[in-house]
């Protein structure tokens, strides 16, 4: 007995008196609360899996009425003589009646969430009359073909979806409705295009947790995914998914082990389309409630288990007393030579022991050589020579790549700090592993949204490594994309023959990311001499002019015409320089403003909240961005300069708005078009008005109705919720926690007692 371990004589003891009873009466109740709560959850499942079906069925049935009322309203009749887009623009009349077409289909967008675009063609036509690019050429916009193949599943008089990616890359569910004799007398179709973003929401408008969803059709092809990357495959190759849909009922759940977890699967046909619904969820999450019942079991038992380990912890204390007395001799003489297993016990302790503070060391001192390592290539960047030069670089010839982000700061306005810190890490050990043996490349943090890797090869190597070169700068702008979500552009440098041109070859690589605003984002650009006196100097003098004249006439589509015309001019010329681009524009701004307060007109309101326009303009990456800025910059001048008698009761009606309609899902940058404002004016109204955001204005009037509900009312948390315009609780939950400073039932609670 004193040389059998202490925990071991405990763990008999204990095990003899109680844990076979314990282990015999929680397998029991535990086998039943779970056999009991799966079935529950897989008609929970079911539940949920049929009201998100019919919930998508509804939005796409009323989006199919809404296209058949559109086809038997006669709104394309004025239009139907017109074969060729040169009819339509003969005249001005004709083109209004074609607009006033166009003007229909965006009130049926309009009429339901998530429709992404729509267009009209006449049979035999050679134009279309669409909501994303107006009323254009066949030739202009996407091929027709699929429509034909489409209509062949066609039964009876109304439409057909077809699930498919527009050109743009966006994933669709398209309503093909071709007008006959019985709908119209004109002859052509329809075509509507629903956003599968959309139709994934409503697929998932009461999915748990960690629970996914899917939408087939009924060949089997993903109509909607969480993962975009599987839209429009086979979706009867994903785990389960064939074996489930062969089963012969329309409906049901089955549970399956995938990737070693258990998982309910659930499953639901469509009468109407054949469309099959089908999700899965984790048992272990949805299991939480009864592993809690399990653990209050474990607990009842627990006060039997005391006893009897009271019990057994005396006696073992008893019968371990000299061993005990032997463990604390070797721990205050650290003599380890003992032959007994406590002891061996004990000197295995003090070997992890040891083991753990050498690997401590171990990756301390990796640390500080990586610090090392790249303070060297911080100075080497800085054009200094550090010290030990040649173990960091060992080769004769550098050449520096500069990976900068595009839209920088939209990607730190979407991550925190600590998010951005991770990235970095990630991207300066990758870039370091992706180039070819034989190049040597070391990456640092250089400046916002930038990361710069040396490049070290020998000269020998030059000229073969330049394929490999760039094959690992493609590599790296795709997985920098997949990581950031974010495009990179990459620019490298000329080669250098010494380390004291390293920091003028990483000058050249910061001038050259200076092209991203004419390349475009995600470009690779190599750095090349050029003759600055072949550079052509452009001087928008005469444009600034006639935007100023449109400024003081309050035409906004000339002002647009005449940015479009700017841009065309620095596009059609290969060498303008980036200073003469950012002193076009930055002129342009400084005019504007100067003209404004010649005219003394106040620039407060449209200059507010911008900040140094100068320092916005110059972040900028694009063209795009840049034009974008600028209309709306000038649309919100033009605002400020033309307000009519109609438009001085915006924020009234603004506010009636939100009060009429705060229970429904708003938009409110569809808002903002509703009421032909633009959306930063129409929240800098509403704050006026309420000292309030829209968003925060919005949800305090959803909580005073709850609250309203909540006393006068027997409805449920859940019902309230619903009732002013919450899909989910939690949701509800933490707004009103947010305003009232408690949960809903605390604050139901409290004002019964007060009452």
């Amino acid at each position: 007995m004193k040389k059998t371990p202490m925990m071991l004589q405990l763990a008999v003891i204990l095990f003899c008196i109680m844990a076979i009873p314990t282990a015999i009466l929680t397998w029991y109740s535990g086998a039943q609360i779970i056999e009991n709560s799966e079935a529950a959850i897989g008609e929970s499942s079911l539940a949920g899996l049929n009201a998100n079906r019919k919930l998508n069925e509804n939005a796409l049935a009323n989006l199919a009425q809404d296209t058949a009322r559109l086809a038997a309203a006669n709104v394309f009749e004025p239009i139907r003589g017109f074969e060729t887009y040169n009819e339509v623009n003969a005249s001005y009349a004709n083109y209004t009646k074609a607009k006033s077409v166009m003007n229909e289909l965006l009130n049926l967008n309009r009429r339901v969430d998530g429709v992404s675009s729509s267009y009209f063609y006449l049979a035999d036509s050679d134009y279309v009359i669409s909501t994303d690019n107006a009323i254009t050429t066949l030739e202009r916009y996407e091929p027709m073909d699929w429509t034909t193949e489409a209509l062949e599943e066609q039964r009876g008089i109304s439409g057909v979806w077809v699930p498919r990616m527009l050109a743009s890359g966006e994933h669709v569910v398209s309503y093909v409705y071709p007008l006959n004799r019985l709908s119209s007398p004109t002859s052509g179709l329809i075509v509507v295009n629903m956003k599968e973003s959309q139709i994934g929401k409503y697929l998932n408008t009461t999915e748990v947790e960690g629970g996914s969803s899917l939408l087939l059709g009924a060949d089997g092809k993903v109509i909607s995914h969480s993962n975009k990357s599987l839209l429009l495959t086979d979706g009867l190759e994903l785990p389960f998914v064939q074996e489930i849909l062969n089963q012969d009922s329309s409906e049901g759940y089955a549970f399956r082990e995938l990737d070693g977890n258990r998982m309910v699967y659930a499953w639901s046909r469509s009468a109407l389309s054949g469309w099959w619904n089908v999700s899965w969820s984790s048992m272990d999450k949805l299991m939480a409630e009864s592993r809690e019942m399990q653990g209050n079991i474990i607990l009842l038992t627990g006060a039997i288990i005391v006893l009897g380990t009271v019990l057994a912890v005396v006696l073992a204390t008893w019968l371990s007393r000299p061993l005990r007395q032997l463990v604390r001799t070797i721990r205050s003489k650290s003599d380890l030579e003992v032959a007994d297993r406590n002891e061996l016990a004990f000197l295995d302790m003090a070997f992890k022991r040891m083991q753990e503070e050498e690997e401590g060391l171990f990756r301390l001192l990796q640390e500080r050589e990586e610090d090392t390592r790249s303070f060297a290539v911080h100075r080497l960047l800085r054009g200094e020579i550090p010290p030990r030069l040649t173990e960091v670089f060992p080769e004769a010839c550098y050449r520096v790549v500069v990976v900068s982000m595009d839209r920088y700061r939209v990607y730190v306005g979407n991550t925190n700090v600590e998010t951005r810190s991770y990235h970095r890490y990630l991207l300066n050990t990758k870039y370091e592993s992706l180039f070819p043996e034989g190049v040597v490349a070391h990456s640092v943090y250089h400046t916002d949204g930038s990361i710069v890797v040396v490049l070290n090869f020998a000269q020998e190597e030059h000229g073969c490594s330049n394929d490999s070169i760039r094959q690992a700068l493609e590599t790296i702008r795709d997985e920098s994309l997949e990581l950031l979500t974010h495009t990179v552009t990459i620019a490298v440098s000329g080669v250098a023959d010494a380390p004291e041109m390293v920091a003028e070859r990483l000058f050249e690589a910061m001038e050259l990311i200076k092209q991203r605003i004419i390349k475009g984002a995600g470009s690779i650009m190599y750095w090349q001499e050029e003759d600055e006196h072949g550079r052509k100097y452009i001087d928008s003098e005469n444009s600034e002019r006639r935007i100023l004249n449109f400024v003081d006439a309050g035409d906004l589509d000339g002002i647009f015409k005449e940015l479009e015309n700017i841009r065309g001019l620095i596009s059609a010329e290969q060498h303008i320089s980036y200073d003469n681009i950012m002193f076009i524009y930055h002129q342009l701004i400084g005019a504007t403003i100067k003209h404004l307060r010649e005219n003394h007109i106040s620039t407060g309101r449209t200059v507010m909240g911008k900040g140094d326009i100068y320092s916005v303009l110059a972040a900028m990456d694009t063209l795009d961005e840049l034009e974008e800025y600028l209309h709306t910059f000038f649309q919100e001048i033009v605002q400020n300069l033309d307000r009519g008698p109609a438009e001085t009761n915006h924020g009234e009606r603004v506010i009636q708005y939100l009060k009429d309609h705060y229970k429904e899902e708003i938009v409110l940058k569809d808002m903002s078009t509703e009421f032909g404002i633009s959306y930063s004016y129409m929240r800098k109204i509403v704050y006026e008005l309420t000292g309030k955001s829209m968003i925060d204005y919005l949800n305090q009037l959803r909580i005073d109705k709850a609250k309203e509900l909540l006393l006068d009312t027997d409805l449920t948390i859940k019902q309230v919720a619903a009732e002013v315009g919450y899909y989910n609780v939690q949701s509800f939950n933490r707004f009103f926690r947010k305003y009232e400073g408690m949960p809903p039932s605390s604050y139901k609670t409290a004002k019964s007692k007060s009452s």
